[in-house]
């Protein structure tokens, strides 16, 4: 099998699994107990919550726990409906996820206004859109850092300071680029920031939310202290760990891993160009590392999945987190893809265990299904 939808989940890590089997096991105490035996989970806790911070440039007690990006990223989006009433407005984009887009139709269902703002063919947030849009009203601006089906990084930095200069708070959906690019929460200037462990090799069911000091969230769940008393619940030490292990090792290999993914990248569309493919690259070329996303031109992409699959191949196609509608998606809608090409779009997301030999298989196997 080649596995190539590392932009979906990834490989849990040799170095976080042997991290983690001494939480599961031996030291398998409640760390918010008082006695000694439940001592080495909160140390564990807190080393953790440390290693973190440090991954991102942040504070330890701005490291907030969580099973995994779509409960951080309904945390915060959510966290509106405890402003004042007439500041509640949030503005996004059409691109973000749909554990953003779907929680701000919720807030829409309790009267909460949304502005969703366009993006330009690149997937972009235009500095003007967003200016135009923020009213008196706005309380949150919610932008994904990187878009998980075509990979762009947006401008956070400028988006950032103008919805802070319009008195908004920000938070951004970095789920995809946690552990893949350079992240320093303080030069970003976001308020909040979500993460999900299995994006860059660690457990399934963990995440975070960075919460900027001095932004006061209402309690994602209430019961006991966990969480400095904003998220009740006793703590999944074991994925926590792994979690924080996973992403130290991601940082500390993550300019090898670049220049080795630009790399699969251009193999791989060179192929695709060499056998004179009429293809489309989505994106913008600032993009995450070894995210390829291509229309191509009256193909289908659900039976290029499936005929790749049979092949012992694996990608995804429209969006990688919706397994009921194979329809076009809404990043694909949103950045303009002409009709002839979007229909056959798929996602080849290569990680760092991939090898030039994967890449030159994937682009010959395509290559032999659409003109054979």
């Amino acid at each position: 099998m080649i596995y190539a939808d590392n932009a979906a989940t990834t490989k849990l890590d040799t170095d976080a699994l042997e991290a983690m089997k001494p939480y599961l096991i031996e030291e398998y105490g409640n760390a918010s107990q008082p006695y000694f035996f439940a001592k080495p989970a909160k140390k564990a806790l807190a080393a953790a919550r440390e290693s973190i911070a440090e991954c991102i440039g942040a504070d330890p007690e701005e490291i907030y726990f969580t099973s995994g990006g779509t409960e951080s990223d309904n945390w915060a989006v959510k966290s509106v409906l405890f402003f004042s009433s007439g500041t509640r407005r949030v503005v996004t984009s059409q691109l973000e996820h749909h554990a953003v887009l779907n929680a701000c139709h919720s807030l829409e269902k309790l009267r909460v206004p949304v502005d969703y703002l366009p993006v330009d063919n690149n997937g972009i947030v235009g500095i003007s859109d967003l200016e135009a849009s923020l009213h008196e009203d706005a309380a949150l601006v919610s932008i994904m850092l990187a878009n998980n089906e075509i990979g762009t990084i947006e401008p956070i930095q400028e988006l950032c300071n103008i919805a802070h200069n319009r008195g908004a708070l920000f938070h951004t959906d970095a789920v995809q680029a946690v552990g893949h690019i350079p992240i320093d929460v303080r030069a970003l200037g976001v308020d909040m920031l979500a993460a999900s462990a299995h994006k860059f090799n660690g457990m399934k069911g963990s995440g975070f939310l960075y919460i900027r000091r001095g932004v006061d969230l209402h309690p994602f769940s209430d019961g006991g202290s966990q969480e400095y008393g904003k998220r009740a619940g006793t703590e999944n030490i074991a994925a926590i760990v792994a979690m924080a292990a996973a992403l130290k090792k991601n940082c500390e290999r993550m300019e090898e891993s670049t220049r080795k993914l630009h790399s699969l990248e251009a193999l791989f569309l060179d192929k695709l160009s060499g056998a004179k493919l009429d293809y489309i690259r989505n994106g913008s070329n600032t993009h995450l590392p070894g995210n390829i996303n291509i229309s191509i031109k009256g193909a289908d992409g659900e039976m290029l999945l499936h005929r790749l699959d049979l092949k012992g191949i694996c990608i995804s196609t429209g969006s990688a987190c919706d397994t009921v509608n194979t329809q076009v998606s809404h990043v694909i809608k949103a950045i303009h893809v002409p009709e002839e090409y979007a229909k056959g779009t798929i996602r080849i997301t290569f990680g760092a265990d991939n090898t030039e030999k994967e890449a030159i298989v994937i682009a010959n196997a395509l290559i032999d299904i659409l003109k054979g």
